[in-house]
């Protein structure tokens, strides 16, 4: 699980959330809210992206801002946060997709069946050699959703993960989603709309006035 203790963040004197209190412990969670509301920041600190201008984050009990660096490392690697707007790391798609493995001190044929699944869930195997800098914004979302799922995290966190798609890539990408909470991992999700988490029968969160509030309907 994924537990915030009074978490605030702030930028200089701008507040941006304020005393956050609450353990991700769902296999699918969607926040909801406004551009501009903090749903980004919120995915970031959780993630230990960023670290919490007051409070604490815990990943399955440890504080990853507290602890010595290998297990730091370890329990960072086992939360996995996509980008609303990913950007191409160099060389191809699978070159892309094997980043993470290969951080990861992987076996390469371990390396080559992952990536290969990988793209064949996202239906990305006719891009597989494809420079990843010349892809279209979808596509690349894919490709960095298509990399999440290669590693196999425990968490995984979404930002906005169907902006940049079509209708077809949207629905196919929802499937995705649910396949991945089967294999164990639970997915939290930021978005600006309840579509989403209706389709996933998702726990709803909302923010409002810089925290998380749980309610049935929109504030």
């Amino acid at each position: 699980m994924i537990e915030l203790r009074n978490v605030s963040l702030s930028y200089g004197k701008s507040e941006v959330l304020e005393n956050l209190n609450y353990t991700f412990n769902q296999k699918l969670t969607c926040i909801i809210g406004p551009n501009g509301s903090g749903k980004t920041t919120l995915l970031k600190l959780a993630s230990a992206i960023i670290k919490p201008s007051k409070g604490e984050v815990l990943i399955d009990d440890i504080n990853p801002w507290s602890s010595e660096d290998d297990v730091s490392l370890e329990v960072r690697r086992r939360v996995v946060y996509v980008h609303e707007k990913p950007t191409a790391l160099r060389g191809t798609v699978w070159d892309n997709v094997a980043y993470g493995l290969k951080l990861r001190g992987l076996s390469r044929d371990e390396i080559s069946s992952r990536v290969s699944e990988a793209l064949e869930i996202m239906e990305l195997k006719e891009l597989a050699e494809t420079t990843a800098s010349e892809l279209s914004a979808g596509q690349l979302q894919k490709v960095a959703i298509a990399r999440a799922i290669a590693i196999n995290p425990k968490y995984l966190l979404l930002d906005e993960p169907t902006a940049p798609l079509d209708y077809k890539s949207r629905r196919k990408l929802l499937q995705t989603i649910q396949q991945i909470t089967r294999r164990g991992s639970s997915v939290i999700i930021a978005t600006h709309t309840t579509g989403i988490a209706r389709k996933l029968e998702a726990k709803i969160l909302y923010i409002k006035d810089k925290t998380l509030r749980e309610r049935h309907e929109p504030p």
